[in-house]
């Protein structure tokens, strides 16, 4: 099972979560932008519909897979 570690950092003049080098928007307080990383990573555990899915991978095929609803990843916040 994947791993998503959501990180509470100062950012752009404020503070922001980041998952791996990708920012959220930029919140007043270091408190605003936990409770906004409790709340993405909470709901990244939440079970969904099985579906299909379609992508491009980087050298442009197309590839049609199944996701499985109840494939969800385990999360941490780090403040």
């Amino acid at each position: 099972m994947a791993k998503i570690v959501y990180e509470v950092v100062q950012h752009d003049g404020g503070w922001a979560y980041k998952v791996g080098d990708t920012f959220s928007e930029t919140f007043a307080s270091h408190e605003d932008a936990l409770r906004a990383a409790e709340t993405a990573a909470a709901e990244q555990r939440v079970s969904g519909s099985t579906d299909g899915i379609q992508f491009e991978d980087a050298e442009g095929r197309w590839h049609n897979e199944v996701a499985k609803g109840d494939d969800r990843p385990d999360t941490e916040v780090k403040d």
